[in-house]
């Protein structure tokens, strides 16, 4: 094989390792347009993905011997799922399907020829829900240990671009986040200042799940929900951590229609680095003195008590009744508005 120019698209290899595979399934849920399209489109080829492509066997393997060589030319190697490091660093907790080598180490081979790295979903990205509890297969993300830098490939790591690890962090992420990361890479739009401080790409990382909330007006007049089924809010009883996460999923939601605060459930900030350790129940809001130890970003304290205090005074009776409701229990009113 020759090494192909970059006319002939946008290369990109997907390997997946230590998770669910279900930033897959959530990618081929992408529509308007579907996955397929919207990678035609944008110039992007697919070299190979476990769950989508023909090649298996001995023919999936040349294929990734010929990408490690450096025979065909490698845009963007993305990994899905943590890497395992265990046993005692040998990493052969998988192994490789055919090939008798470690993922882990078909990872660091891969990454060095690439010209960027994608971590798809949190476990590729800090560890996730695969390095949750003891960790017995000392799982880890791409370039985090949880909140610590280094991971698979060290902290030193930077692709052929100059750029860190990618990291699209989400349990799982939106097809979005991922089809329009690769179409920025591909268009030479998304360096090293697009990145947040955990290296999620700015432009959902710059949103929280909180911004477009259908329950926001019950979090203004802190009209609260205290069982899953209530229309409230669920911050200062259940956990939900939309002010904190850094995500567009309520602007986005996924087909069109969902997230998790729109189907009832808290958010539990699965974008974030060690989400999986929150050292308290997912449904359960810590609190000191009354007070959530998790507050909305940038809100001092003493700020929310006193914002908090004068909201719940100010609570209309529709607010307070339908928030521990299941269903509308008290519509707007229509008032005649007098003119001066």
């Amino acid at each position: 094989m020759t090494v192909q120019s970059r006319a002939n698209g946008f290369n990109v290899l997907w390997l997946q390792s230590g998770g669910c595979g279900g930033c897959t399934m959530s990618l081929l849920c992408a529509e308007a347009p579907d996955l397929l399209t919207t990678l035609d489109f944008a110039g992007i080829r697919l070299l190979w993905h476990p769950s989508l492509s023909e090649e298996t066997g001995t023919e999936a393997v040349e294929l990734l011997g010929a990408v490690a060589r450096g025979d065909i030319r490698l845009d963007a190697l993305c990994v899905e799922g943590a890497l395992l490091r265990g046993p005692n660093g040998t990493g052969r907790f998988h192994v490789l399907a055919g090939t008798g080598r470690p993922t882990i180490e078909w990872v660091r081979d891969l990454a060095a020829v690439a010209e960027h790295v994608v971590a798809v979903g949190t476990c590729a990205a800090y560890g996730g829900v695969t390095a949750a509890g003891a960790n017995p297969a000392d799982a880890c993300g791409l370039q985090y240990d949880g909140r610590r830098e280094g991971g698979a490939l060290g902290a030193a790591f930077r692709s052929r671009s100059g750029l860190p690890v990618i990291n699209i962090a989400g349990c799982p992420t939106h097809p979005n986040w991922i089809t329009e990361t690769l179409m920025l890479l591909s268009a030479g739009l998304l360096g090293a200042d697009d990145l947040d401080a955990y290296r999620r790409p700015r432009f959902y990382a710059d949103h929280l799940v909180h911004h477009g909330c259908p329950r926001n007006e019950y979090y203004e007049y802190k009209a609260s929900a205290e069982k899953l089924s209530d229309l409230g809010c669920m911050m200062e009883h259940l956990g939900c951590l939309g002010t904190q996460a850094h995500a567009d999923c309520n602007t986005r939601p996924w087909n069109g229609e969902g997230s998790c605060t729109r189907g009832g459930y808290a958010c539990i900030n699965c974008t974030a680095p060690e989400f999986e350790e929150p050292g308290h129940p997912y449904l359960a809001t810590p609190k000191i003195a009354g007070i959530p130890v998790g507050l909305p970003t940038d809100m001092p304290k003493a700020w929310f008590i006193a914002l908090s205090s004068l909201a719940k005074a100010a609570t209309p009776e529709r607010l307070r009744r339908n928030a521990v409701s299941d269903h509308v229990v008290m519509p707007p009113t229509v008032r005649d508005i007098k003119r001066r």
